[in-house]
């Protein structure tokens, strides 16, 4: 059964840049992300506007190049670094990357209730659920 999804606003944003990896991950392929194709087969949503938003959806996959280049270049050089994803939303890029000892996914409490609906973490990946602004 498919995980009916309802979100509006900023936090819809998190569905539309996970739908953009999954499609270029399956389609062309100028990045590779299983766990985001696996997410996108798991959800009931309509990803209509996301398929019309050519802009958006090249910036998410430049993005996510150019940050999968850069963290996996900082990893190899501080094997066993902890990592803080600030703003994570449904970003998989934790599936991606080896070399960390602990990689900590953070985001406002209604994002990370999302998250672990869809994506429940455990072991080397956890989740925090708080804004950045806070102490």
């Amino acid at each position: 059964m498919r995980e009916k999804i309802k979100l509006s606003g900023v936090p819809e944003t998190m569905l539309q840049t996970v739908y953009a990896r999954a499609k270029e991950s399956s389609g062309r392929g100028a990045i590779h992300d299983a766990k985001a194709e696996e997410l996108i087969e798991k959800l009931d949503y309509d990803f209509s506007l996301a398929d019309k938003d050519t802009a958006m959806r090249s910036g998410v996959i430049a993005r996510t190049i150019v940050l999968d280049k850069l963290t996996k270049s900082w990893l190899a050089a501080h094997s066993g670094a902890v990592v803080v994803n600030i703003a994570c939303g449904l970003d998989t890029r934790c599936y991606r990357m080896s070399g960390y000892a602990h990689w900590y996914n953070l985001d406002l409490p209604e994002t990370m209730a999302v998250r672990e609906k869809l994506l429940p973490e455990s072991g080397t990946i956890s989740q925090i659920a708080m804004s950045a602004m806070e102490d």
